[in-house]
């Protein structure tokens, strides 16, 4: 409630002549506030001291007697960012000088210059929000006088057309409904990052089309998203819009895989992301449709549908939206994203080319040594036990297993380490027709020692509920340059 200079004003040419302010004091009431209704006697005074214009928000008449100015449509409010009423605003050749807010018998004194202002008031009240920034009103009001921010085409529903139905019939859903994107919502996702609407935030394959964070941010309204999920949104795109991470060849492959996006960071918690029980499943709404707003904008943009540029002979689930956050907060080893080289405190996402998660059951093991056994035992099966350096993996550490590892000191290094050592396999095992299978490696690697996975193929997470003796593994798919590899970005503002 002190009165300051203003930073920032809005250039008061380019508003309307009823949204401009007028040389002189400007106070902005509602009946509806308490506040606004005790200063009356001190409006009084000023208004017959001087130049004041009133503006009201709700009652026409009010204040009676000094003749105010009805902000019927709430522009002036707006534009001039008045967040509580009642605001008092100094304004001298047009432009704002200094502003109050409530009631503060010091402030209003400074501002004004008479000495013995509201004397018999007490010396400071809170007031109450501008009808400008009701929850009921905002978004309305944001796309009213702002919808010039926004450049993307507009599709004109008739008004018998049922919009879901509509969504669907042009191609814009993954099988499930969808959010209409409308002005007002659009608008109200874009107030989740601080980038311009028309900033280019990647190319987008298969079709290579550039999209806008406008773009993504309809897309994110489509998907579910809050506004505080967009920067994730953003990271994700950013990551899987890499020459490394391939979304054209993970899209054309026939093995069922696609982004895994897996969340590091205060920020996690920050926006309620899921890191404990059924992290991979349904209930919490920022890691589904985190995941669910990268998968349409790789549709809807890139081009990216099934049965066209993406060949799936099976697909899986996580094609909708597969993206968790890493429990960092109760975990005995370091994080996924420190491994990547991200500092401390940095929120950031990783996505990984990867098939649905599989469960590693082991409700016996107590040695870290035997539970190293029976984690390297269901690696070695993933995609074909006798497929190695091919594919990469996710391994997901439950807490009750971490915990067996962190009980005997065994920390991420040593964990990874153990994995890649029990996974070095004799050719004698890997050659086709080996054990009656015919998939396999060629024959002359017979006598070799073949590991499962390339040196940096295995990446570790804690992540799941605290109850069960469970972990997971999650298959990758081709990797390497001409596949695709795991790629990390800062999630910015």
């Amino acid at each position: 409630m002190s009165t300051a200079p203003r930073s920032a004003h809005p250039d008061q040419s380019l508003l309307d002549p009823e949204h401009r302010l007028p040389d002189g004091l400007v106070a902005v009431v509602k009946r509806e506030c308490a506040t606004c209704v005790m200063v009356v006697p001190v409006l009084e005074r000023i208004a017959a001291a001087g130049a004041l214009t009133v503006y009201t928000q709700d009652d026409a008449t009010f204040p009676a007697g000094l003749t105010p100015v009805h902000d019927a449509d709430l522009g002036l409010s707006w534009h001039h960012d008045v967040e509580t009423v009642p605001t008092l605003v100094r304004v001298v050749d047009g432009v704002e000088l200094e502003r109050t807010v409530g009631w503060s018998r010091d402030a209003w004194r400074a501002l004004t210059g008479i000495g013995d202002l509201g004397e018999d008031l007490p010396p400071m009240r809170p007031g109450c929000g501008s009808k400008s920034v009701d929850p009921d009103l905002v978004d309305a009001l944001r796309a009213r006088f702002s919808g010039s921010l926004l450049h993307a085409r507009r599709v004109e529903f008739a008004d018998a057309e049922d919009e879901v139905e509509a969504m669907y019939d042009r191609g814009w859903t993954d099988g499930l409904p969808v959010v209409a994107p409308n002005e007002e919502r659009v608008l109200r996702m874009l107030t989740g990052t601080t980038r311009a609407p028309g900033d280019i935030v990647a190319v987008v394959p298969p079709d290579l089309v550039e999209i806008t964070v406008e773009k993504v941010a309809i897309n994110a309204v489509m998907a579910g998203c809050r506004p505080e999920y967009l920067p994730w949104v953003i990271a994700a795109l950013e990551a899987v819009c890499t020459d490394e991470f391939n979304i054209h060849g993970v899209l054309a492959t026939t093995m069922p895989v696609g982004p895994v996006i897996m969340c590091n960071g205060p920020g996690t918690r920050h926006i309620g992301m899921n890191s404990g029980m059924n992290v991979f499943g349904q209930g919490n709404r920022a890691n589904l449709t985190i995941g669910r707003a990268v998968q349409l904008i790789i549709r809807n943009v890139g081009g990216g549908r099934p049965g066209e540029v993406d060949r799936a002979t099976h697909g899986n689930p996580g094609k909708i939206s597969f993206c968790f956050a890493e429990d960092e907060h109760g975990s005995p080893i370091s994080s996924l994203a420190s491994a990547r080289g991200v500092a401390p405190g940095e929120n950031a996402v990783t996505v990984f080319a990867g098939e649905g998660p599989r469960c590693i059951v082991d409700q016996l093991a107590r040695d870290p040594d035997d539970l190293a056994n029976t984690f390297a035992a269901c690696l070695r099966t993933l995609h074909n036990p006798k497929l190695v350096l091919a594919f990469d993996a996710v391994v997901v550490i439950g807490p009750e297993h971490a915990r067996v590892f962190a009980e005997a000191g065994w920390d991420r290094e040593r964990i990874v380490a153990e994995l890649h050592g029990r996974l070095q396999i004799p050719g004698a095992d890997l050659v086709r027709g080996a054990h009656g299978i015919a998939e396999g490696v060629p024959a002359h690697l017979q006598d070799a020692t073949l590991p499962k996975f390339r040196p940096d193929g295995i990446l570790l997470l804690h992540a799941g509920g605290g109850a069960g003796l469970f972990s997971a593994m999650i298959g990758g798919w081709a990797n390497g340059a001409l596949g695709s590899q795991p790629v990390t970005r800062i999630v910015g503002a």
